[in-house]
């Protein structure tokens, strides 16, 4: 049963539409990551879920009932803010209990919850602390058993992890992945972070201009973009102009190269795009794209070629043991990977 439903949803401020015309499903126990750039809409979309804001038009179902006229507090609805809005002059245990002394449960019972849910983000021994005591990892977990405190239908996440470092924020990722899992609660988390993005979701929403973009798991929509945007978006991808003919061939700076069935083709045969991630780009002595190389950069784990081709910057990926002999300044050949080419509208 789908447990979270958005219908029409749109949301303007005078004569901006922040939100326009979002329509889309999101399954019971889903981990959802709402992604894309700043002003895309999508902290908008999530304070239309919590009811944080009012919709213009549109209708928010839960498990077959309307929420659009909820109030936020009636909703059962978990939020952690990008800001945590911890409370200092609380103690640690309080914080967490806070949203259930909201809700009349004598002070025994939300204790005894609060100490629970710090069990589980691994704080069980931290209750009587002040925020102002833990560390940033620890001030994110007291958030996020203060979100789950209601044991809530839904539970959203408005940039959780900004704040954190990126040994921290990795480590959390992964953390907060396993904790939804255990819990099986509809996780719905906005972030510009690709990366993030795609260690984390089951389900991926790119959005830009208020729409969404793309919809899907986190490989479909990084091996299959829907368009130029989210080719862009979502990791790196080389992008080239290209003519695509009618018998499913490229043409390119007076190169031709024929699409395989396994290539996506997402226009119609004219001008097009044609996206292709550095991992899919090599260097071949065959028939191909001349280019030059104008940057090498050692990675550790991976080896990353800047290349040029008459004045576009391509960007190439190979593991060390994959490395070409081709050294700075040389001229190479370049093809892309079968079956990993995405043709695309320009």
């Amino acid at each position: 049963m789908t447990e979270l439903s958005l219908h029409g949803l749109t949301k303007r401020f005078g004569g901006f539409t922040a939100v326009d015309d979002v329509t889309l499903d999101i399954p019971d126990g889903d981990f959802v990551c709402l992604l894309g750039p700043s002003g895309c809409g999508k902290t908008t979309l999530l304070r239309l879920i919590a009811g944080l804001e009012t919709p213009s038009a549109g209708r928010i179902v839960l498990a077959g009932q309307d929420q659009s006229d909820v109030p936020t507090h009636k909703r059962g609805f978990g939020m952690v803010f990008q800001s945590l809005a911890l409370f200092p002059h609380l103690s640690v245990i309080d914080n967490v209990a806070y949203p259930l002394a909201l809700r009349g449960h004598d002070r025994a019972d939300r204790h005894a919850r609060a100490q629970e849910l710090l069990d589980l983000v691994q704080l069980g021994g931290m209750g009587a602390r002040r925020i102002h005591q833990l560390s940033g990892g620890q001030r994110q977990r007291v958030a996020i058993a203060r979100g789950l405190a209601i044991d809530p239908a839904v539970f959203l996440l408005d940039e959780p992890l900004s704040a954190l470092d990126a040994n921290l924020r990795e480590h959390m990722q992964v953390e907060l992945r396993q904790l939804q899992q255990r819990l099986g609660v509809t996780t719905v988390v906005v972030t510009h972070d690709q990366k993030e993005a795609l260690t984390m979701a089951d389900t991926v929403i790119v959005m830009d201009g208020g729409r969404v973009q793309q919809m899907g798991a986190p490989m479909e929509v990084y091996r299959d973009p829907a368009n130029a945007f989210v080719a862009s978006f979502i990791g790196n991808s080389n992008l080239l102009p290209c003519t695509l003919t009618r018998d499913r061939t490229l043409e390119m700076s007076g190169v031709r190269m024929a699409l395989s069935d396994a290539d996506r083709v997402k226009c119609e045969p004219g001008p097009a795009m044609l996206s292709v991630r550095p991992e899919d780009v090599r260097i071949t002595d065959a028939k191909g794209l001349p280019a030059t190389v104008a940057f090498i950069r050692d990675l550790g784990e991976s080896v990353q070629y800047v290349l040029d081709h008459q004045g576009t910057e391509l960007t190439a990926l190979f593991a060390p043991r994959d490395r070409p002999s081709a050294g700075l300044g040389d001229a190479v050949t370049l093809d892309f990977e079968t079956g990993r080419r995405v043709v695309l509208a320009r």
